[in-house]
């Protein structure tokens, strides 16, 4: 059953109890690009504008009152968990996002309505576009919220990267005295303890949280009331202020006004900031899923280092096999993450005079990543990091029996020397400490001083800054 809406172009069919309107029903024949809808924390950011602007506009006396608390009861509603169904935009819909306001908009018009006793479609007492979208534009409008909407998602984002860090500490701690070959080029180097290398993945996970935190804080200046083109055309005075701290009152963020609107239309550049803050924590996650993946390889015929816990089996043809399926998910997390980051930077270089259109794929973007992160990383963390455990003897035997130590020793007997006792040691399949001592180059406790001290210290975590 549908009813008749009308708009600028004219008459529209709608379904019967759809709270959205003519625009959205327009709108649904063209874009469905993606068959995902726009995401979750743009409706709530959008409603949230709407709501900031209708007590800005309520206090400035150019929207009636009880016009103006009819909306705001309506995005209450909304904020509730009220009406989600209704937006049904695709995520990649029309340029600027005009689509998604107006859908946004429409629902918001239509539930306001109904709270006033009216009937859906009533437009010609509170409209979409004159009262719910009073002093606003897609243009500022939206990017607004796609600030907000990425704000809104770190909180899950930084409480999966502390569970991550939290777990590699703990491997860190636990492994903190057990010695092993370092490799560099793949091949064998100087040992390090087991304890360290996961030190340095806290750590670079740790500095990667902190840029991205750095990145977020960017996100606080919006371009909310600056309209079409960033002059605040057909806002009231005082509108820009007042919307503002209402957006921050009820987001519970520290907004602020962009100090340039006209900028902060044309430039996405805070935006690429946090997308490529995402692409370089991705970036290291890779790098540490892929050395799990080889410490843990084997674990006969490879390094074996690691016994990684079985999540499932491994193969449906090999009985008994246990493979790191959870960093290899991890990796193609990252590699999206990475692609959504080379989207973003298309989408923010195509900014053109006045306005960067790209808007809704920079959103799908930035918030599909940090949703995939905020999702794995605890899983990650929980079923893998926790679960991993140190093969020791391998470990041992890998440092007393690999000729690289002579590198330790060439302080004192010169690396000419060390270089042949290094190919000897290899020859014959014994020791360095046997040959140093056999040749009487070094006595045994002077060998067993400066070999003791390969990994320098156990504990290589970070202090804290005070």
């Amino acid at each position: 059953m549908y009813r008749v809406d009308r708009d600028s172009l004219g008459e529209v069919r709608v379904p019967r109890d759809a709270y959205y309107g003519p625009f959205t029903a327009r709108a649904l024949e063209h874009y469905n690009a993606t068959g995902q809808r726009m995401h979750a924390n743009m409706v709530r950011a959008y409603v949230m504008i709407k709501r900031s602007a209708a007590l800005a506009n309520m206090e400035l006396n150019v929207l009636e009152r009880e016009k103006g608390d009819a909306i705001v009861r309506a995005c209450d509603a909304i904020l509730a968990g009220e009406l989600m169904e209704q937006f049904p935009i695709d995520a990649l819909n029309s340029g600027a996002g005009t689509a998604f306001n107006m859908n946004v908009n429409e629902v918001i018009a239509n539930k306001a309505l109904e709270l006033l006793g009216r009937g859906k479609g009533d437009y010609s007492y509170l409209h979409p576009n004159d009262h719910v979208n009073m002093s606003q534009s897609s243009n500022d409008t939206f990017p607004t919220a796609l600030h907000l909407a990425i704000l809104l998602s770190s909180r899950d984002l930084l409480t999966s990267l502390d569970r991550l860090i939290s777990s590699l500490r703990s491997k860190a701690e636990e492994f903190r005295h057990i010695l092993k070959i370092g490799r560099t080029h793949l091949m064998d180097a100087l040992p390090v303890t087991l304890g360290s290398e996961f030190s340095a993945y806290a750590n670079a996970i740790e500095d990667a949280r902190r840029y991205l935190m750095s990145a977020l804080e960017e996100l606080r200046y919006v371009a909310l009331g600056g309209t079409a083109v960033g002059t605040g055309a057909n806002a009231p005075d005082g509108y820009r202020v007042l919307a503002i701290r209402y957006l921050a009152e009820v987001s519970g963020i520290d907004l602020k006004p962009a100090r340039d609107m006209q900028y902060a239309l044309q430039s996405r550049l805070a935006v690429a900031y946090v997308s490529s803050c995402l692409r370089n924590l991705a970036l290291e996650l890779i790098r540490i899923a892929n050395d799990l993946r080889l410490m843990a390889s084997g674990p006969l015929a490879g390094l074996g280092e690691l016994t990684i816990p079985a999540v499932h089996a491994g193969s449906s043809i090999m009985p008994g096999k246990v493979n790191p399926s959870l960093a290899e998910c991890l990796n193609m997390v990252c590699f999206n993450v990475v692609g959504n980051d080379a989207c973003v930077a298309l989408a923010v270089q195509a900014g053109q005079l006045e306005l960067n259109v790209m808007l809704p794929v920079m959103a799908r973007c930035v918030l599909d990543s940090m949703d995939m992160l905020s999702r794995f990383l605890p899983v990650f963390a929980e079923h893998m990091v926790d679960g991993l455990k140190a093969n020791e003897a391998r470990l041992r035997d890998g440092v007393e029996s690999n000729p690289i130590m002579v590198t330790l020793l060439s302080p004192y007997i010169g690396y000419v020397k060390a270089a042949e006792l290094y190919k000897e040691a290899l020859r014959q399949g014994v020791s360095i400490r046997h040959l140093v001592v056999r040749e009487g180059l070094m006595d045994e406790r002077k060998v067993d001083e400066v070999l003791a001290s390969a990994a320098g210290p156990a504990d290589h975590t970070r202090k804290k800054e005070e």
